[in-house]
């Protein structure tokens, strides 16, 4: 998690913080690029941690300050998840 930050005050969060869904749902929210691992919600914004740092909301993908590399980790778990059927969703191509 040393890419993500706040894109307003710069705190950064550690994979022992956690946000709270609607649902009731208690999750680190970048671990799942910002959706729901129990009621499949997409948060489109995060709110920064309001006793740390600033409290603010923000767009989620603006947390990600390498967002190349976030979203590539994120199509790799989306491939593995789908290596059971022998076929990635989404191929991953490198830039040459």
């Amino acid at each position: 998690m040393n890419n993500i930050s706040c894109p307003k005050c710069r705190w950064k969060p550690s994979a022992n913080d956690k946000w709270q869904c609607s649902c009731g749902h208690v999750w680190n929210t970048f671990s799942t690029f910002g959706e729901c691992p129990a009621c499949a919600k997409k948060w489109l914004y995060t709110k920064c941690h309001t006793l740390l740092a600033c409290g603010k909301w923000s767009p989620h993908i603006e947390w990600y300050n390498d967002l190349d590399e976030a979203l590539s980790a994120q199509l790799e778990e989306l491939n593995i998840q789908t290596a059971a059927h022998n076929q990635p969703i989404i191929e991953i191509h490198e830039q040459r």
